[in-house]
């Protein structure tokens, strides 16, 4: 009885398994991948598309895939995430007066650092 149970199961997940985002080609799949790599979840607080299994991910990954198999730009892709769910969906900001801090604070931190290592007063 258990036997039948463990068949049923397993029969059950290999019929359901199939690929839900096909591709004609492996660089459509890898450029798809990489590209839900590089989107925020709109639900999740911190996770990428590919991470996450909430409905608004599902959907949208649909969509990429769906302009992926439509031979849009990666550029168009984002700026269609960016336009339906704001900026903040992407995770390499464009470089605007908006995120000037965000893209020179390293750098200026680092030679602030340096600064004071070279200058200090040996005692």
């Amino acid at each position: 009885m258990k036997i039948k149970y463990i068949t049923l199961i397993f029969f059950s997940l290999t019929i359901f398994s199939g690929t839900i985002y096909e591709f004609t080609n492996d660089e459509d799949e890898k450029r798809f991948n990489d590209l839900i790599k590089d989107i925020r979840c709109p639900k999740c607080t911190f996770g990428s598309l590919s991470s996450s299994n909430a409905p608004v991910s599902e959907d949208l990954k649909l969509k990429i895939a769906e302009m992926v198999r439509e031979n849009k730009t990666d550029d168009e892709i984002k700026n269609y995430v960016a336009s339906r769910f704001g900026k903040e969906s992407l995770y390499e900001p464009e470089l605007s007066k908006g995120t000037y801090l965000l893209w020179f604070s390293p750098f200026v931190i680092l030679l602030l650092a340096l600064s004071i290592f070279l200058f200090r007063k040996k005692y």
